[in-house]
């Protein structure tokens, strides 16, 4: 599957315990500018408000910025589309300590727009060094062979 949006930097920021897949309740010229590939999630959440689940953050911009409608909001808050037992598992989830849902990537399957979600716990300053040295000790490794 093509992706339409990702964000990289998420995986960085956070380790992700687990991943879901979400739908996305768009407007008809949103999923033409998805489409388009002008879609971005780099600094987006998901949020369980009220029993439903929210992509907040996240920037579509209109597909023909002449022909938009009227209050038209780029950056609205968009319903993601789980099951009662998801959200249910995620809003238990999420009332840990540095708990987040954040979007991974943006991609077309079935001709739906879907979401991968990830359930991170947000890393440490230290943590992430760790990172940064074994990302550089394995591509010192490559290079060696």
């Amino acid at each position: 599957m093509e992706a339409l949006a990702e964000n990289r930097r998420a995986r960085f920021d956070y380790e992700i315990e687990e991943t879901c897949e979400a739908g996305i309740e768009l407007l008809g010229s949103e999923v033409k500018s998805v489409r388009a590939g002008h879609f971005q999630i780099a600094g987006a959440r998901a949020l369980i408000r009220g029993g439903e689940a929210w992509l907040v953050n996240s920037h579509i911009p209109p597909y023909q910025p002449k022909n938009t409608p009227v209050g038209y909001e780029e950056d609205r808050a968009r319903r993601l589309l789980l099951t009662k037992d998801e959200i249910k598992r995620f809003t238990g989830a999420l009332n840990g300590k540095g708990h987040m849902l954040i979007p991974l990537s943006a991609y077309l399957k079935h001709g739906f727009v879907k979401i991968e979600l990830g359930l991170g716990n947000t890393r440490k300053k230290s943590d992430k060094r760790e990172v940064l040295k074994k990302r550089a000790h394995e591509r010192e490794m490559r290079r060696g062979e």
